[in-house]
């Protein structure tokens, strides 16, 4: 069984524009860090013209399906019937996209089948992580 998960989804860059353009960006899921999502934006979609990729909690873009929720960088809300917002707030300014719920409904529930909610800590290698964490401390 693969232990990544990838999952390219459609997301609406919204601007000043009245058009929304559709800009390709996908949603990948990795068991060895069991609580992060990321969101990767590919380069030509990106100002700065390199691939732009946003780290967040699986639990922050579930729960911004039902309500708004973050208070960082990264917040997510419903918006309308079908659609999720994500916002991406950084020094340089803030992009606010639209994705279909559906997808990541879809996306999340993948997710949940290769590590269930709640037994996250099941795969984190604590005594291997505070190994590493020491050994670059001498």
């Amino acid at each position: 069984m693969s232990t990544v998960i990838e999952q390219p989804v459609e997301a609406r860059l919204v601007a000043a524009a009245p058009r929304m353009p559709s800009i390709p960006a996908t949603l990948r899921y990795d068991r060895s860090d069991p609580f992060a999502i990321r969101m990767t934006f590919p380069a030509p979609a990106t100002l700065e013209g390199v691939e732009v990729c946003w780290t967040f909690a699986r639990d922050l873009l579930a729960a911004g399906l039902e309500e708004p929720e973050g208070h960082g960088d990264v917040r997510v809300r419903p918006y309308g019937y079908d659609r999720t917002v994500l916002e991406f707030h950084a020094p340089e300014g803030t992009a606010v996209v639209h994705v279909r719920t559906g997808e990541i409904r879809h996306f999340l529930r993948r997710t949940e089948e290769l590590v269930p909610v709640g037994l996250e800590h099941l795969q984190v290698d604590l005594d291997h992580d505070l190994a590493e964490l020491m050994r670059d401390a001498y």
